[in-house]
């Protein structure tokens, strides 16, 4: 891939066909390839628990009222995508940063949001199924989406790999119909599988925090920027909020605009760094390819914040919701 990236106002070379790259990257080919198989394994894994979690009933259900799901994909490909554009834009990232963003801002939703659902007591039921949706989505909306962002950024049209992202995506369908098969035929193999996911997911990403670290620890000050942390703690803060406001105009439910502001702010961080670190070469993505893990630290810690706030507001006041359906439920035993 022949993409010549430079640093505005300074020498510095993100990557010069050949020889150059955003500093020196002189990763061991051991390590590189090993850090790529761990990657694609765990993005493997989160998607099998994910298929786990899903019900073909439940499924059938929303989509026969498809009204949450179409606000969650609107939300999720319209939103984020032009957020991480927007901000990418506004300070002024370099066009790597900027592919990085793009990409992370362009990919479906992500197996974290069903946690920080039931953290806020949104439709789990919902949230599992708008995360399957936007994986499918994603097949096509995802490429689609860089196709017509990445003309902003001069160069950067003809430096993603829509191959390998198509790839990426299409891979992340198998495991996930593995795990549905896995739920539908053996359920009471799925939370086995599931409990087993977690656990394997934690020590990989441990695992590949430390490799990453090792093979860029002289590189590490050329991402933990001002620019890349700004874009990493306003993406998923935007994305947030937005998804509720959304949802609140068409007029969803408390507990599903919860559940939609879940899902449009996280996104599926694993399947962003396979990308990165798979389908760039290495002398191109430079060690951009750690932006996942910077993003995930802060979107983890935001959503917490919020679930954590919500848990508070539930304490002084109970919701709205709740007092409705004690009180239905009240009237309905008068005589």
């Amino acid at each position: 891939m022949n993409v010549t990236m430079v640093h505005k106002g300074s020498g510095d070379i993100y990557n010069v066909s050949g020889n150059g790259s955003m500093g020196i990257m002189n990763v061991p080919a051991n390590l590189n390839r090993t850090l790529d198989v761990l990657s694609v394994v765990t993005l493997f894994i989160t998607m099998i628990s994910l298929g786990c979690s899903m019900e073909i009933s439940k499924i059938k259900a929303h989509l026969l009222k498809p009204k949450g799901v179409a606000i969650a994909l609107l939300a999720q490909f319209v939103i984020m995508p032009l957020t991480a554009f927007s901000l990418a834009k506004i300070l002024q990232l370099e066009t790597i940063e900027a592919a990085a963003l793009l990409i992370c801002g362009c990919c479906p939703g992500g197996t974290l949001s069903n946690i920080f659902s039931l953290a806020i007591k949104g439709d789990m039921n919902l949230s599992i199924v708008m995360t399957s949706c936007s994986c499918m989505v994603g097949l096509g909306m995802m490429p689609l989406l860089l196709f017509i962002l990445s003309h902003g950024f001069p160069g950067l049209e003809n430096a993603v790999p829509y191959k390998g992202i198509i790839t990426a995506l299409a891979l992340t369908l198998v495991p996930c119909g593995v795990g549905i098969i896995i739920n539908h035929y053996k359920p009471k193999y799925s939370q086995i599988v599931k409990q087993a996911g977690i656990g394997i997911l934690i020590i990989s990403g441990i695992i590949i925090s430390f490799l990453s670290y090792v093979a860029v620890k002289d590189l590490l000050w050329m991402i933990v920027r001002p620019g890349i942390l700004t874009a990493s703690a306003l993406m998923p803060l935007t994305g947030f909020t937005l998804g509720y406001l959304l949802s609140t105009v068409c007029r969803l439910s408390p507990q599903c605009s919860r559940t939609v502001s879940m899902e449009t702010g996280c996104q599926n961080i694993q399947l962003c760094l396979v990308i990165l670190k798979v389908a760039f070469p290495p002398q191109v993505i430079g060690p951009m390819f750690l932006f996942p893990l910077i993003y995930i630290t802060l979107q983890c810690a935001e959503a917490l914040l919020l679930a954590l706030c919500f848990r508070c507001y539930q304490t002084v006041k109970p919701p709205a919701e709740g007092a409705s359906e004690d009180f239905e439920q009240v009237a309905v035993k008068q005589p």
